[in-house]
C-alpha cells in the first residue's frame, strides 16, 4: 500500500522556523523525484520546492525561495521542507506528492501549518 505522511506542521510565530517531514512507503522512493506544494484557502497548490531523484536538481517557488530548502534521505524514504523566515502568507496545508518522469503518481493527506503570534 502506497502512503505519503506528511508530519512536523502546526502553530509558528511569524519569523520562526519549521521542518516538514514525510515518510514514504510502498513504492520505490529513489526513483522518484519529490516535490512539496501547498495550497491556501481560495488559491491554486503551489510549488514550494522540488527534489528530482538522479541528479539532485532542486527548484524552489518564488513566494519561498531563500526561505526554504529540501533535502531527502532515500536510506530513510523521507524527504524534508526546512522553512524559515515564515511569514502571514504561509500558513496552507503542505503536501508532498511523489512524481516519476513528470507525472504526479501519488499523493499525501497533507498537514496544516500555521503562522500566528
Amino acid at each position: 500500500q502506497v502512503q505519503l505522511v506528511e508530519s512536523g506542521g502546526g502553530l509558528v510565530q511569524p519569523g520562526g522556523s519549521l521542518r516538514l517531514s514525510c515518510r514514504a512507503s510502498g513504492f520505490v522512493f529513489s526513483g522518484y523525484a519529490m516535490r512539496w506544494y501547498r495550497q491556501r484557502p481560495g488559491k491554486k497548490r503551489e510549488l514550494i520546492a522540488g527534489l528530482r531523484r538522479a541528479d539532485g536538481d532542486i527548484e524552489y517557488g518564488d513566494a519561498v525561495k531563500g526561505r526554504v530548502t529540501i533535502d531527502r534521505d532515500d536510506a530513510q524514504n523521507m524527504v524534508y521542507l526546512e522553512m524559515n523566515l515564515l511569514k502571514p502568507a504561509d500558513p496552507a496545508v503542505y503536501y508532498c506528492p511523489a512524481w516519476y518522469y513528470g507525472h504526479l503518481i501519488y499523493w499525501g493527506q497533507g498537514l496544516q501549518v500555521t503562522v500566528s503570534s
